[in-house]
């Protein structure tokens, strides 16, 4: 029986555990903000690794952002050496989720499975990958023992909110200078591997005005007012122009292959009260209001220009608008990241996709970051991509699943691209 039949063999056999397992991690609910339940899942994966026979280490991100008392940013680590010497491929997954936000029609947390699906927040992004890598692990170890090298394993906090207390952290303490291939089981579908990402600038811009009495406007200046003139001429004049930047990264969706903006939030006047507030709100004219914008730009455009058009705005509506005045604050920026197809991790998994499906891999760029960015900017290796099971327009939505054929398939993937690059 040849290699590929033994690991179909193997991973089938584990269907099952394969659901159990992640069935387990939905069930607990690391919602990040704040970051919940990091130390609770690390350890659920502690014990699990441990029994693979992995030497584990649990990390706090001391300092790093986000990181508190109240919520330690936790990770985990776990290395497994081979029988001789040879490279390092690291698998790495997030163990946070977003907000689960309104209109499930499932428990966002209890792992149900129907017609084929395991339901729950986080079951595409990303803690069904996270099984399947765990799954294709295990069953290579189990087929192919003699292998070199050596096999790690990551569950890393706050990737949902820039990736600080994660896998920048690890960067910084030097982890992935053991490292030579890292592949982070995203939910990019899995016939696609993803070779990098978009640019981001986060930024937050406030207007000035002057508190009055609320049945006086006219003896104040309305910063909320001024706000809207700045959403207005971004709707006249910025918008359009992004529309027209291209891209040649093969970027999905087809929309994301264009410069984008997102108003993130808008907050103007008096501060929201507690939910048990009965009073009325308070007559006053707004004096502060403060936007964040998430612009996300090309590896064609320089982050210089990115900035520049946003000032630019602004500038015009000073221009033009009698009191204005205005703060542009950097909140944080990632510059676009792309791995070349002839890569060694790429040829890999490009390789295990058609063995596995029958058909060429697809290469796409995702529209947002992941911590593809640390990897490369910080860890400065540039061999990473994104390979996970799962469909990524289901990524934050209500009813979030990830499918369980094609996280066996996946699994059976990420097996495969470890035999050609450790042997065994």
């Amino acid at each position: 029986m040849d290699i590929r039949a033994r690991l179909h063999e193997d991973i089938a056999a584990r269907r099952e555990d394969l659901i159990a397992l992640t069935q387990d991690l939905i069930r607990i609910p690391t919602l990040n903000p704040p970051g919940a339940n990091y130390r609770e899942i690390c350890d659920y994966l502690d014990r699990r690794l441990l029994r693979a026979g992995f030497h584990t280490e649990l990390i706090r991100a001391e300092g790093a952002i986000g990181d508190s008392d109240k919520h330690p940013r936790w990770n985990i680590v776990a290395r497994r050496e081979g029988k001789a010497p040879g490279q390092c491929v690291h698998f790495n997954s997030h163990i946070d989720v977003v907000e689960v936000g309104h209109g499930w029609t499932t428990d966002p947390f209890g792992g149900e499975v129907k017609e084929g699906r395991i339901y729950g927040r986080g079951a595409c992004d990303m803690k069904g990958g996270l099984a399947a890598s765990i799954i294709a692990a295990e069953a290579f170890i189990a087929t192919c023992p003699d292998y070199a090298g050596a096999i790690e394993i990551s569950g890393t906090a706050d990737e949902e909110s820039g990736g600080f207390g994660g896998v920048a952290y690890l960067a910084e303490q030097g982890y992935f200078e053991r490292v030579q291939h890292v592949i982070i089981p995203e939910p990019l579908n899995k016939d696609r591997i993803c070779l990098g990402h978009r640019g981001v600038w986060w930024a937050e811009v406030e207007t000035k005005g002057e508190i009055a009495h609320g049945s006086m406007p006219f003896l104040g200046d309305c910063a909320v007012r001024h706000m809207g003139a700045v959403v207005a001429e971004m709707e006249d004049s910025l918008f359009p122009a992004l529309a027209r930047k291209r891209t040649e990264m093969p970027v999905v969706p087809e929309g994301a292959r264009q410069s984008t903006l997102n108003i993130n939030s808008i907050h103007g006047g008096e501060p929201e009260q507690e939910e048990d507030y009965t009073g009325m709100p308070s007559a006053c004219v707004p004096d502060r209001c403060r936007m964040v914008i998430d612009r996300r730009f090309l590896i064609e455009e320089d982050i210089d220009e990115v900035q520049a058009e946003i000032r630019a705005v602004l500038e015009r509506v000073r221009d033009g608008r009698p009191g204005f005045d205005y703060e542009l604050k950097e909140l944080f920026r990632v510059l676009p990241t792309m791995t070349e197809r002839d890569a060694p991790v790429v040829g890999a998994v490009s390789r295990a996709v058609e063995s596995v499906m029958g058909r060429e891999a697809d290469y796409v760029v995702s529209p947002g970051t992941y911590d593809q960015k640390h990897i490369d900017r910080i860890g400065r290796l540039k061999n990473c991509i994104a390979y996970g099971p799962g469909v990524l327009d289901l990524a934050h939505k209500p009813d979030e699943w990830v499918g369980i054929e094609d996280m066996m398939q996946s699994a059976e993937v990420m097996a495969l691209a470890l035999h050609e690059l450790l042997g065994g």
